[in-house]
């Protein structure tokens, strides 16, 4: 058999794949690092989900604050002892008084569905569509009846929570509003999106 020039392995075109590949790697390399980076959260959309502390030292007995956490509303409502018995009287009419759902953190799942008693912190959306409720702390208005101790009303659909975000039985909210992770941080102050344990 003819020796053939073509068939040998050609030492310069051996060097150039390997130059080649090489830069190549190195290019890809210099693409993905910036494009690891980009899919890394901002600080900006890290401090949208960040805890956040509120001052509740000025907020009055019977008033409600609303303070923006993760893009939602989250209501800080200073309750009264007569909001807090009323809380009681209404607890047939609820589709879960008890809070057997998991809308809330183990040390919420109690009657005020809260830390302290006079202080309920919600998020303020309505579980039925994404609707933010009103403030109702009027009783027995003519528009929601004489069974009304107070509450939050979805003029959405017509969904209606107590003041201690619980349900009403036969609306169409399938569950009570969601209380978010919380402590109180001072004595004016309360921490939303972080339980105390993890502080």
């Amino acid at each position: 058999m003819a020796n053939d020039d073509t068939l040998r392995p050609d030492s310069q075109r051996r060097r150039l794949v390997i130059a080649t590949s090489a830069a190549g790697g190195i290019a890809a390399a210099g693409t993905a690092v910036p494009f690891v980076a980009s899919m890394m959260p901002s600080e900006r959309a890290k401090a949208v989900g960040a805890p956040m502390t509120v001052d509740i030292s000025k907020l009055p007995p019977g008033e409600m604050m609303t303070a923006p956490w993760r893009g939602q509303p989250v209501w800080i409502l200073h309750r009264t002892p007569g909001m807090l018995a009323g809380l009681n009287k209404i607890e047939g009419d609820l589709l879960d008084p008890a809070s057997e759902r998991l809308q809330q953190p183990e040390y919420c799942r109690n009657g005020y569905r809260s830390r302290k008693p006079e202080y309920l912190v919600a998020v303020g959306i309505c579980t039925h569509l994404g609707c933010v409720p009103t403030f109702r702390p009027d009783i027995a208005p003519s528009d929601l009846g004489p069974k009304w101790e107070g509450g939050y009303f979805c003029p959405c659909h017509g969904s209606t929570f107590d003041l201690a975000g619980r349900v009403y039985k036969g609306k169409p909210a399938p569950l009570n509003l969601v209380i978010p992770p919380y402590y109180f941080s001072g004595a004016g102050t309360v921490t939303v999106g972080l339980d105390e344990e993890k502080a």
